[in-house]
Order: structure tokens, then C-alpha cells, then sequence
């Protein structure tokens, strides 16, 4: 199994909400968690070399290392454990419920930081990996590539989004599982707070097809715990309506609803083959990663 080592920090997400750039933030969280990585047997993930091996007439000329060459007068190639062009998209919930935050970091910060993060990783697996922005609707689409320059677009098109209105999870989601025409693994990162019943049957439509699935479920720590003491007004932040509350005569209720609905996620989800994670922004990014590249490396 994959684990990261004992000792290594985990950087604050709400830390790592104010360092400079997304790209400075993503490059951050992968470097930082691929160096600490223990040697794992699983193939995939790493691009780093395993050995070297004499060329062979027919070899990608890409793959001599030149270095080794001045040194030996011998041509050698580096053996990558395994190179892979798998297809990889990453559809981010930009809807207006994805703008709470309680401890110094939202939903769509966290968010934004895990696809820019995947995204880091992907390429440096050689995949190509894709994006699609959406809340009612697909507001961005980015195609699926692994060329020179493709990681540098994603986070560009990453840092200019902006949030949009209400949620509609399922909608995007056919939307996508129809647009696909090759097999490939989809990555949804959203709070999915919608009618689960839609969203499980949307993402049942990206497995019908032959695509794997990881979800990510991104809860704020209130969302989860529901904490407050006080009389409260709740803002719904993509409705814009307000209802006061008594936290004290509604914790019981809310926490059975939100552990209902996340529950459901879990059993009817893994049910269908689906990889579902719940996080709490509060929960270091490496988590995910770890968790992307655990269903990585079973599928793949």
C-alpha cells in the first residue's frame, strides 16, 4: 500500500491557500509528496527511471542519456518503470456552494488546488489529463493532452475561473460521459450537495461507458460538524436565502442528514465500482493524491 512517511509535515491548506501562484502551490504539494513517498511496488506513478540498458537499434533517440555517453563512450537508455498516455479528466464543481470557507481556506480554494495538484501529477506520469468547469453547466472545457505546454494552460485556465451559480452535478456530468469517446478515468472534485440520487446516476454513466471514477467530496469542517452555538442566520450561498436557526434544536437533525447523504455516497457509489473520498478542507492535499494514485495503480 502506499504510504506517505510518518515523519513529513503535511502543509496547512489554509497555509497553502496564500502561497504566491496556483503552479507554486501545486508544485509545492506534488514535489513535497512524491519526495516523500516510500519505494512502492506499484507501477505507475513514477517517472522516475529504473535502470539503464544498452540502446538498441529501433530506440527512441529521446531516451539516450548523453550524459552517461560522455562519460562511457557507450550509448545507454534510461528503462522507465512505465510510460503511459492514459486519459485522465478532472471535473471541478464551480458552483456557488463551493465559495464557503470557516477556516481560512473555501471549498473551491481546496478544490482548486487538488485539480491544479492532479493536474502536476498527472504530467509528470506522462498522461494527458483535461478539464471541465462546471455548475448548472459546463462553463470551461480544456481537452485531454500530455504535449509540451499543456500543464502551464491547465493551471492558467485553473486561476481565471471564477464562481459561478447553482449547482446542477448531474447535468455535466451525461454531458461529459457522452462527450468521451476513449476509455479513461474521470476525477470529479466537488462539495456534491445536490440530489444524490441524479449525481449517482450520472456517474453511473461514465462507468457504462468503461470509464473509472475517483470522487472527491469536499466538505468544509462546519459542513461536517456543525459547531456553532449561537442563534445563527445560514446564507445560502448560491440562492442568496436566509434562515435563522437555533443550532442547539437543529445539530441533531443536520448532522443525521449530512451523515445520511455521505453514507449513501459511500455504499452506492462503491457499489457501482466507484472510488469515493470524503475531505474535510481542513485535511492536507497529500491525502488525495495518495488516494488517486491507490485507484491509479489498481485500475492501471
Amino acid at each position: 500500500m502506499l504510504t506517505p512517511p510518518r515523519e513529513r509535515q503535511f502543509l496547512d491548506p489554509a497555509v497553502l491557500a496564500r502561497l504566491g501562484t496556483l503552479e507554486l502551490r501545486a508544485r509545492t504539494v506534488v514535489e513535497g509528496f512524491l519526495s516523500g513517498l516510500h519505494r512502492s511496488p506499484f507501477k505507475g506513478f513514477s517517472v522516475e527511471f529504473a535502470e539503464y540498458r544498452q540502446y538498441i537499434h529501433g530506440d527512441d533517440l529521446s531516451t539516450i542519456d548523453w550524459k552517461v555517453y560522455a562519460r562511457s563512450d557507450r550509448h545507454y537508455v534510461k528503462k522507465f518503470e512505465e510510460e503511459t498516455n492514459l486519459q485522465c479528466h478532472v471535473l471541478l464543481d464551480v458552483s456557488g456552494s463551493m465559495g464557503y470557507g470557516s477556516h481560512g481556506i473555501t471549498k473551491y480554494e481546496y478544490a482548486q488546488c487538488l485539480a491544479a495538484s492532479l493536474g502536476y501529477l498527472m504530467n509528470r506520469q506522462r498522461d494527458a489529463v483535461g478539464l471541465a468547469a462546471f455548475d448548472d453547466q459546463i462553463r470551461t472545457m480544456l481537452p485531454a493532452s500530455a504535449r509540451p505546454g499543456h500543464l502551464r494552460a491547465l493551471l492558467v485556465t485553473l486561476e481565471r475561473l471564477e464562481l459561478g451559480h447553482e449547482t446542477n452535478v448531474s447535468k455535466p456530468l451525461h454531458q461529459l460521459a457522452d462527450a468521451l469517446s476513449k476509455r479513461g478515468m474521470v476525477v470529479l472534485i466537488s462539495d456534491l450537495l445536490d440530489d444524490p440520487e441524479r449525481v449517482i446516476r450520472g456517474l453511473k454513466h461514465f462507468r457504462f461507458r468503461g470509464t473509472d471514477v475517483v470522487v472527491f467530496q469536499i466538505l468544509d469542517p462546519d459542513e461536517i460538524n456543525f459547531p456553532f452555538e449561537r442563534a445563527t442566520r445560514f446564507e445560502d450561498l448560491e440562492t442568496s436565502e436566509e434562515v435563522m436557526a437555533v443550532p442547539a434544536m437543529a445539530r441533531a437533525s443536520y448532522l443525521k442528514a449530512i451523515g445520511d447523504l455521505t453514507e449513501r455516497y459511500k455504499r452506492e457509489l462503491g457499489s457501482a465500482g466507484i472510488d469515493y473520498h470524503l475531505l474535510s478542507t481542513a485535511e492536507p492535499l497529500e491525502m488525495a493524491l495518495l488516494a488517486y494514485l491507490s485507484t491509479r495503480a489498481r485500475a492501471y
